[in-house]
Formats: C-alpha cells, sequence, structure tokens
C-alpha cells in the first residue's frame, strides 16, 4: 500500500474543540481512520484525525508560511 500524505500522529497535549460535519465527510474520515490503521498498524480516533489533517494542511500552505514569517511592520 502507498504512503499516506499524513504522517503518524505524535503525542501532544490536545486542546479541546467542538466542530460539525456535514455526514458524507464524517464517513470519509472514519474511511480514512481504517485505511490509517491499515497503514501504520494502530487505530486512531477520528478526533485526532481531523487534528493531524489541519496541521498538515496549514504546514503545507506556502503562502500562509511565508506571511507568517513576514516581519510585522
Amino acid at each position: 500500500m502507498s504512503a499516506l500524505k499524513l504522517p503518524k500522529l505524535r503525542e501532544t497535549t490536545p486542546v479541546k474543540l467542538s466542530i460539525s460535519l456535514h455526514p458524507d465527510l464524517h464517513q470519509s474520515l472514519l474511511e480514512y481512520a481504517g485505511v490509517y490503521a491499515q497503514v501504520y498498524g494502530s487505530e486512531i480516533k477520528i478526533t485526532d484525525l481531523v487534528s493531524l489533517i489541519l496541521a498538515t494542511f496549514i504546514e503545507s500552505d506556502r503562502e500562509f508560511q511565508r506571511v507568517k514569517r513576514a516581519p510585522i511592520i
């Protein structure tokens, strides 16, 4: 099986956040969690998966990273 775009989750101290999801997105997350378990050999909670997806997205957004590094004038 090919590597997933998301790396294996590292242990951290979470901050609680409540969100609502469309049913189709929830189903996709359940399916992704299943593939994640197959690839990495460990199950992942959907809440941790959402956190990992968001972190990966933000870290890969080059424009956001450029603006974040820009000095504040």
